[in-house]
């Protein structure tokens, strides 16, 4: 069984109002930090004790479980398979040495929200995990707006 993201990655000494700074035209309201994985996607209760999913890499919030419980043992049968799936990525990147510590993620030199990341080679990194949080916030909200394929001039500030 893959090990489960609570064990691979301790949330508390993360500030949740910080990683969602850049986040907050898609997450508006008060969220607690659960969890994370390699990646740096967030798993944010919300005030109702619903668990949510913010993709950073995808630009989305998805409802994941309606408990913690639910959560937790979601994680633990890897019953939600698109987090299944990306702990085996993590687990591959281990692999390979990129191994990253609580405050860190495994970034990505040209984000995969675009096409062209497949052809990028070694695009994968160890990055600090508030400033790859932070700027995948802001890319997302610039792109919010535009339909898959759209070329697109980017404002990096």
């Amino acid at each position: 069984m893959a090990p489960s993201i609570r064990r691979r990655f301790p949330v508390d000494n993360l500030n949740v109002d910080k990683l969602l700074e850049e986040w907050r035209w898609l997450c508006p309201v008060p969220f607690e930090l659960v969890a994370r994985n390699a990646f740096g996607d967030l798993f944010l209760r919300d005030t109702d004790g619903k668990v949510n999913w913010l993709d950073v890499a995808g630009g989305e919030l998805k409802k994941v479980a309606d408990l913690d419980s639910a959560f937790w043992e979601a994680i633990e049968c890897d019953g939600i398979p698109e987090l299944a799936e990306l702990e085996a990525d993590a687990r591959g990147f281990d692999l390979m040495g990129l191994s990253p510590a609580t405050d860190q993620c495994i970034g990505f030199k040209m984000p995969l929200v675009f096409a062209e990341s497949k052809n990028v080679p070694d695009n994968a990194y160890i990055a600090d995990l508030y400033e790859c949080v932070s700027f995948l916030g802001n890319l997302h909200y610039q792109l919010r707006n535009h339909p898959d394929g759209t070329k697109v001039e980017l404002v990096i500030r």
